[in-house]
């Protein structure tokens, strides 16, 4: 599924994460969430990085909607508690 750069900070928004929490939970660098969202539109990244970001936003209950009005939604009530930095 297409990912947007709107769609990572709505999601960061959605569960209080910060860029480093982010950068955390994928297993990447927090320089590459912040290129990523400097983007407009669509991600210009490695698939598997993308892959790392939307697993992330998935184990704390993101759902990616789309691809006609994209955006994202919580679907579990619980929400991973942010890293600390």
């Amino acid at each position: 599924m297409l990912v947007l750069t709107c769609q990572i900070k709505a999601a960061r928004a959605l569960i209080g994460w910060e860029q480093a929490n982010l950068a955390q939970e994928a297993g990447i660098g927090i320089s590459t969430v912040r290129r990523l969202e400097g983007i407009n539109g669509r991600i210009s990244a490695h698939v598997d990085t993308v892959e790392k970001i939307r697993a992330a936003f998935e184990r704390a209950g993101v759902e990616f909607i789309g691809p006609s009005n994209p955006g994202v939604r919580l679907i579990q009530s619980r929400v991973l508690s942010p890293a600390k930095f």
